[in-house]
């Protein structure tokens, strides 16, 4: 699924031929992402560092367990959205998660990217979608809400970012009723 989003932007599918892209982005706003991921090891910035992950991500994919697609901006990334932990049965969830470069940020191309994964879940028939953020990170929290999350509950230590355990709120947006 491939959508225009407004203007300039656009969102499609990540690609093998992404890797070098992803690997200049991310090395571009390393310091101003920091803060908000994991520890990275040297070569997650790299070409072929990067080539590797995807391989992993379209494998989940071509499972239907994950969706990975660059938020695009005048023809250059400008950050990611994805689809992940999609759990079919009973249960019918899937985790959402992004990222938007430090020079694109407030234009609303992560508020638009999680409109289009709420959509692309509607589609696929989940029933919920989940995603989680940290406590202080008030722009993100706003994304979510922007998009009809609600806010669940605060995780402690939930996930090890930036070298240590943070606490996170996590959120839920119920697809079909």
């Amino acid at each position: 699924m491939t959508a225009a989003l407004q203007d300039s932007v656009s969102i499609r599918p990540l690609t093998l031929s992404d890797a070098a892209a992803l690997a200049r982005c991310h090395a571009r706003n390393r310091a101003y992402l920091q803060p908000w991921e994991p520890v990275r090891p040297e070569s997650f910035y790299t070409a072929a560092g990067q080539r590797e992950r995807l391989a992993v991500s379209l494998a989940e994919q071509a499972a239907g367990r994950s969706f990975f697609w660059a938020v695009v901006d005048a023809g250059r990334l400008a950050g990611c959205i994805s689809l992940t932990d999609v759990v079919r049965g009973a249960f019918q969830n899937g985790h959402v998660g992004y990222w938007v470069a430090e020079d694109r940020q407030g234009r609303g191309l992560a508020t638009t990217a999680v409109g289009f994964v709420g959509a692309f879940a509607t589609e696929l028939g989940l029933h919920r979608l989940q995603a989680g953020t940290l406590v202080h990170n008030t722009a993100s929290r706003k994304v979510l809400a922007r998009n009809g999350f609600a806010e669940i509950g605060t995780a402690p230590n939930y996930i090890r970012i930036n070298g240590s355990w943070q606490d996170h709120v996590l959120y839920q947006k119920v697809l079909h009723g």
